[in-house]
């Protein structure tokens, strides 16, 4: 072949009468069923075809159009199909003078009839309706680029081409029953390639029938193997890229579902180990691995699928998605029991993968659009749970949506090392729309950043992860006000990791101070102020001589350097909240909003997670109550403070830290262990003595309070009486300061 090859490219002159030879060398061998000549021959003209490009191919194309004609009208299959694989590489030749005399009316009535094949043998009829649909293809983009240019396109082409694709609809129930029958699904190179053919060879228009028959395959095999229904799911992942580069119309929620029941299905069959299968006549063993590879195709192809939806479309699924997490409420907990748990936390943590899948790349220029209020509330409500993988894939999925110009790998390492500006961030200016969604759900994020850096569990992955939120907001929905809020938010992590009244960890405590160097270094150089600047590259520098373990390059390292010394912290290793809002005050910046410390809000939301106890809440309200009784009406009379009252009051403050432990143990104890009667009733006296309070409250505050002038002159002119002295009132404790 080589030297044919070679003499045909140096003679191109010479091609007619190689194809001429070819082809009568060919049908010779056809008519004595040589086939074996009959595939050399036909490898030798593709050959030659692939290889030749010049002015004289058209008439070596005439001989080799006639040998695919000759074994198009054999009998034998494998002819037919050796014919149409030769016709599809020649329709993929782009000819340097494309011919307008071919006519190809021959091939549109040959393919057409290989795709109402009804061969008796299920496997053959499927290869030649494959063949022909594949041969049908090759047809139109031979004539749109050849006839379309001459606008000699025939209209009965299409007349034969489109009644031949329709009917094969009904092949894809065929191709589903050929792999069954076959155990064809796995491995899913084979179906894969069945199922592309006959997506492109379908009009957009109806490419959503074949997408249901592939649910509806699914569905009824959702007791099937693991490997099959994976197979499954992937050729759906192909096919419906494909459709929806056309129109998928009402399907797409439709396979969203299906994808998320067969998910909960899978994470039932993992748990419980085995399922009823009606194809095994019994009780059917499952094979975790197998249930787990299933499920991550599950998830890649909800994530594959997605990608290909407009923005509005994929706004929906991800709500859909997230409607489908099981959360606590207020009102109703998760199931309880091991088996529940699992279930619950297993569906929770596959469901906000495969929202992840969906959010990765996802950029909506309006926030608000992007993290409306009931998709935002249901996903933070995820950043309070206990389990600390479901957290992470909270943290990524804000990640996701906030970063909407594909910084957030510029972030992925926590340092306070180099400049920022060889990161060549890519940075807009914030929106009205920006401002809008920080203005509303502000607060609502710092929250829960702020409780999430407090949980125990947290690993490297959680302050990575908390570091890249943080400078995304500051990147990509900062303005002046956000900035402010993000350095309070900052060194209030500072704060919970130096004075630790939750007992962290050390290398959590280790991490928060690090997390906060990093940040504060990257946002001094964002806001560029010189002052700002050097405070933080002094305490950065104080901290690599005497400190090394607050910082995220001896942190956040494989083997991290900690040090248990972190009650004795001098100011000089320490960001200084003062010292920010003097530097920044002085550059415009609010230095009043900056010298209050951030404190988070707390809301009905803490009921539902770890940090408190349904009794730990109700002795906190009895504290505040108690604290705020005015049961005393007459006060005690300031004490002298003195030195040795201050030396008393550091000497026992030990002794009066165990007794506010025990008292407050005892209150825990009684709401646990009092009878319910008693409760109430204690309760209901508080809320006497509250509505009482404010009784008095709305009295002051409705009439209006007497003149100390003496005498109130009416709007008639009427003389009013006298009026009781200021210095002569009584007022409420609770209104005196």
């Amino acid at each position: 072949m080589e030297k044919l090859t070679f003499y045909a490219l140096s003679a191109p002159e010479k091609l007619d009468r190689i194809g001429a030879y070819l082809s009568e060398k060919l049908i010779r061998d056809v008519s004595r069923h040589r086939y074996g000549y009959v595939c050399i021959a036909m490898e030798a003209l593709d050959q030659l075809l692939m290889a030749c490009h010049c002015q004289s191919i058209n008439l070596f194309v005439e001989s080799f159009l006639k040998m695919v004609a000759k074994l198009l009208e054999s009998e034998k299959p494998d002819l037919q199909i050796l014919g149409t694989n030769s016709f599809v590489k020649f329709a993929n030749i782009e000819e340097d003078t494309p011919s307008y005399h071919r006519s190809y009316d021959f091939f549109v009535s040959r393919f057409s009839e290989m795709c109402h094949s009804s061969h008796d043998d299920l496997d053959v009829r499927t290869k030649i309706r494959m063949s022909g649909i594949k041969g049908l293809q090759g047809v139109v983009r031979k004539t749109v680029n050849d006839e379309l240019q001459a606008n000699i396109w025939d209209p009965q082409h299409m007349d034969k081409i489109v009644p031949s694709l329709l009917f094969n609809l009904q092949h894809a129930e065929e191709a589903e029953s050929h792999l069954d029958n076959h155990s064809l699904w796995e491995p899913k190179t084979f179906a894969i390639r069945c199922f592309k053919i006959i997506m492109y060879s379908i009009q957009p228009q109806h490419s959503h029938l074949v997408i249901q028959q592939l649910l509806s395959h699914l569905d009824a095999n959702s007791k099937s193997a693991a490997t099959i229904r994976a197979g499954i799911v992937e050729v759906l992942s192909e096919a419906a890229v494909i459709a929806a580069s056309g129109s998928v119309g009402p399907t797409v929620l439709e396979v969203f579902n299906t994808l998320l029941r067969q998910l909960r299905l899978s994470i039932d069959y993992a748990l419980t180990g085995s399922y009823d299968s009606a194809i095994a006549g019994g009780t059917k063993s499952i094979k975790e691995h197998e249930e787990r590879m299933f499920q991550e195709a599950v998830i890649k192809t909800t994530g594959s699928f997605a990608s290909t939806l407009p923005t509005y479309q994929r706004s929906e699924v991800m709500l859909f998605i997230m409607s489908k997490v099981p959360l606590p409420s207020l009102h109703h907990s998760l199931d309880t029991g091991k088996a529940g748990e699992n279930r619950s936390r297993l569906t929770q943590i596959m469901l906000l993968k495969s929202l992840l899948q969906v959010s990765t790349g996802f950029q909506c220029s309006n926030m608000l659009t992007a993290l409306p209020s009931s998709f935002l509330d249901r996903l933070l409500s995820a950043a309070l749970m206990e389990d600390a993988e479901i957290r992470l894939f909270v943290l990524q999925i804000l990640i996701s949506f906030i970063d909407r110009h594909g910084n957030k790998h510029k972030f992925q390492t926590i340092s306070t090392l180099g400049d920022i500006s060889i990161l060549k961030l890519k940075v807009d200016k914030c929106s009205r729309q920006d401002t809008v969604f920080m203005k509303k759900h502000s607060q609502q994020l710092y929250r829960h950043m702020f409780l999430t850096c407090k949980e125990e569990n947290n690993g490297r992955g959680h302050y990575e992860a908390l570091y890249g939120l943080l400078a995304l907001i500051s990147i990509e929905l900062a303005n002046e006000e956000v900035v402010v809020d993000l350095i309070r938010l900052v060194l209030a992590m500072q704060e919970l990791a130096q004075v630790n009244e939750d007992n962290l960890p050390l290398y959590n405590r280790c991490a928060l101070y690090a997390l906060g160097a990093a940040y504060l270094n990257l946002i001094s150089q964002l806001t560029t102020v010189p002052a700002f600047c050097q405070h933080i590259h002094e305490v950065i520098e104080m901290r690599q001589k005497e400190a090394p373990y607050l910082l995220p390059e001896g942190v956040f390292a494989e083997k991290p350097r900690l040090s248990r010394n972190l009650d004795c912290l001098g100011p000089e290793i320490l960001f200084r909240q003062s010292k920010i809002s003097e530097v920044l005050g002085g550059s415009g910046y609010n230095s009043d909003r900056l010298s209050t410390p951030y404190i988070p809000q707390l809301t009905d939301e803490d009921r539902l997670s770890k940090r408190k106890s349904i009794g730990e809440t109700i002795s906190l309200q009895v504290e505040v109550e108690s604290r705020n009784s005015p049961e005393k009406e007459e006060k005690a009379p300031a004490e002298e403070i003195t030195y040795e009252t201050l030396k008393k009051a550091i000497v026992d403050s030990v002794a009066v830290e165990e007794q506010e432990r025990e008292r407050r143990r005892q209150v825990v104890e009684k709401f646990q262990k009092a009878p319910f009667e008693e409760i109430a009733a204690h309760c209901g006296a508080r809320a006497t003595l509250l509505q009482s309070k404010l009784n008095q409250i709305f009295e002051i505050t409705i009439r209006p309070p007497p003149s100390p002038s003496g005498t109130i002159t009416a709007a008639y002119g009427q003389p009013q009486g006298h009026s009781i002295p200021v210095y002569e009132m009584k007022f409420p404790d609770l209104c005196v300061y």
